[in-house]
């Protein structure tokens, strides 16, 4: 059988636990939750970012055509 049991995930993590100890995985997890708490809040951020950046530069964008098409006679 190709797929994991529980017996090999049970295995698995007493091996790990006994390797590592509770202390190192305990930090390990504060650290991995850590960067993934910065990473969502970057892309928030960068999304945010670039929304603004879209929303001025279609604002400039309407202003440019508004003018040029004032400006031009039929």
């Amino acid at each position: 059988m190709a797929g994991l049991s529980i017996w090999h995930v049970l295995i698995f993590a007493i091996v790990v636990i006994l390797l590592f100890g509770t202390s190192k995985l305990k930090n390990l997890g504060k650290d991995v939750g850590g960067a993934v708490k910065d990473f969502k809040k970057s892309i928030k951020d960068e999304e945010a970012t670039q929304a603004s950046i879209t929303e001025t530069r279609t604002l400039e964008h309407q202003t440019t055509n508004t003018d040029v098409n004032s400006t031009v006679k039929h």
